[in-house]
């Protein structure tokens, strides 16, 4: 397994999770703002090391860069392990990311009313990382099966 290839996997997986946040949070008033839950956590994290947060545009986009970021990360590590189960692996991932996203604000002091305001919001969080993570899986597979012709 190339780590490139998980890294365009990943990222590309965490690409499609903020196309979709961020195309649908301007049509449907019951969609998640995972937005505002990461803006929360940068100025809270911020603040707490005696850092002045951005504000406003300069939040929004430090925090989608962060995001991206991150989850690039995390999904490219449904590689690991090689291409075996990627699917699994990577709806796994997905639904343990989204799941998080529902369950860990409130033990962390965040507010977590953006992601969990309704049933149709908590069922679209979880199923954005879910895409998130297939998407990941199925570019990380297509970049193996490419280098193995």
């Amino acid at each position: 397994m190339k780590l490139i290839n998980a890294l365009i996997g990943g990222f590309a997986g965490a690409i499609a999770l903020n196309i979709l946040h961020e195309t649908v949070k301007r049509y449907y008033e019951k969609a998640p703002r995972i937005d505002l839950l990461g803006e929360e956590a940068l100025e809270k994290s911020m603040e707490a090391v005696g850092a002045e947060p951005p504000e406003g545009e300069n939040l929004y986009l430090a925090t989608l860069a962060g995001d991206v970021i991150s989850n690039g990360l995390y999904y490219s590590a449904i590689a690991m392990g090689g291409t075996k189960n990627i699917y699994i692996k990577g709806t796994v991932a997905g639904l343990a990311a989204g799941i998080g996203a529902l369950e860990l604000p409130g033990p962390m002091g965040l507010d977590d009313l953006p992601v969990t305001y309704s049933s149709p919001t908590k069922a679209l969080t979880v199923t954005w990382y879910l895409v998130g993570g297939l998407v990941a899986a199925t570019v990380i597979n297509a970049l193996e099966n490419k280098r193995k012709i």
